[in-house]
């Protein structure tokens, strides 16, 4: 065949297998999630529904050994290229690794995360994690938030005192909200599965349960990333307490531009120029952004290496997507980023000193044995939905995606700025777009909560 065509075969055939294996691509899988006790002996602390007060405090003996195997990491030879392109670059893991080693210091996000109210309770058979701050302001909406990977709670911690307390950051007492911040299982403090079937539908209803455990009435869910499959399959449960979801991460790729995609065909020349930037984005990820995502779907089992070597599991949390791994080469560049240093390594260190490597990566798993849509695939959730989009997001959803995917869309807006992990990159502009975007919903709150 011609040469451009055999380069259009292959890259169609490496896209399409690659988006196959993550469950990006619609293909019929098996839709029936295996069942069982799970539990988690190591952090069993109670039984029953009751919420118990959780505090974070690890020994000294961990964070030594974090830096006695740091210094000892064996390091391979740079790259060959001059660019990223080969991945994770070697001159920006040596500058992570020797900060970490020498200046980083745990025991201040410790002291923050120990200074809001965190709780463990048994949800489904597993220990759930959260965090759970009341605002003092009457009539405040309920609203949790899920992070993804490789993200954590901490993520969000940016976003408590703001959202519970709108008139110390620029906003009135009617924008006030209740947060709940659970880590997903096998994330964070919560528990790890000791069996299949934690996807997102079964997380969903473990949200819902925690919420109604909280004893609320009515409440909203938001989320980006996992946070966004979550709060979507929130959505199509549709419990009579959800008032709405909100996400940066929109899932909004009409069944046309997602098959284009996965058969290598060209862009349509009627796309816009919104609509033409999100295939861009989406055909760069499909063929060249997957990596991390394939080996996590299909074998993440045998990712060892990241829970044995703190900068294997750096390099690993680093490559998530182009963007973002740019913005940190930027902060250990010694530039000045929405993220600091410090940001960065409290989310590779929660990972490290809760051994949730690899219990983190099975979501991925998990999700490929049953979602029956692709990640990006239209949902059909039809309750209200808040779409916020981050330009430097994965893809940035165009307006005319977004209607079509959401028949009740009450709020569409597209930031300057940003990029995947929204809430801790920019939390000012976060807050407003849940202010603004939930806004309309307050009047069917009442005095349910």
């Amino acid at each position: 065949m011609p040469d451009l065509d055999r380069r259009r075969f292959l890259g169609a055939a490496a896209a399409t297998a690659a988006a196959s294996q993550l469950g990006l691509l619609g293909f019929p899988r098996n839709s029936e999630a295996m069942t069982g006790t799970l539990t988690d002996d190591a952090r069993q602390t109670g039984s029953g529904p009751d919420i118990r007060p959780f505090h974070v405090s690890f020994p000294e003996a961990d964070l030594t050994d974090l830096r006695r195997r740091i210094e000892a990491t064996k390091w391979p030879e740079r790259e060959t290229v001059s660019d990223e392109s080969q991945g994770v670059q070697f001159t920006t893991t040596q500058k992570l690794a020797r900060y970490w080693a020498t200046d980083y210091d745990w025991r201040k996000v410790e002291a923050r995360i120990n200074a809001v109210p965190n709780f463990i309770t048994e949800i489904d058979g597993l220990n759930i994690h959260f965090i759970h701050v009341r605002s003092k302001e009457k009539n405040a909406m309920p609203l949790i938030v899920t992070h993804g990977w490789p993200g954590s709670f901490i993520e969000q911690m940016k976003i408590i005192a703001p959202l519970t307390n709108p008139t110390a950051y620029g906003g009135k007492a009617e924008d006030a909200f209740d947060v709940v911040i659970p880590s997903l299982p096998g994330y964070g403090f919560s528990g790890k599965p000791t069996a299949p079937g934690w996807d997102p539908p079964r997380i969903a209803r473990a949200w819902t349960t925690l919420m109604r455990r909280l004893g609320y009435k009515k409440f909203v869910a938001q989320g980006g990333d996992w946070g966004n499959a979550v709060s979507e399959q929130m959505g199509l449960q549709a419990p009579p307490e959800l008032l709405g979801i909100s996400t940066n991460m929109a899932a909004t790729v009409p069944a046309e531009i997602g098959k284009a995609l996965a058969s290598g065909s060209p862009p349509p020349a009627s796309l816009s120029a919104d609509e033409r930037n999100a295939w861009d984005q989406l055909d760069f990820f499909y063929k060249k952004g997957l990596g991390y995502a394939n080996e996590m779907a299909l074998r993440p089992q045998t990712l060892y290496g990241i829970a044995d070597s703190p900068v294997g599991l750096a390099a690993w949390i680093l490559d998530h997507d182009a963007r973002s791994y740019a913005l940190i080469a930027r902060v250990f560049d010694g530039q000045r980023e929405g993220l600091t240093r410090d940001d960065i390594l409290e989310n590779i260190t929660m990972y490290w000193l809760t051994n949730t490597a690899v219990s983190s990566a099975r979501l991925y798993w998990d999700n490929r044995t049953t979602a029956r849509k692709g990640f990006f695939d239209v949902k059909n959730v039809t309750i209200p939905v808040v779409v916020t989009v981050f330009p430097d997001e994965i893809y940035a959803a165009p307006r005319s995606w977004a209607e079509r995917a959401y028949p009740k869309l009450i709020h569409f807006s597209k930031l300057p700025k940003g990029g995947h992990f929204a809430a801790w990159e920019q939390p000012e502009l976060f807050v407003r777009e849940q202010r603004e975007g939930f806004r309309s919903l307050r009047s069917q709150l009442g005095d349910a909560n």
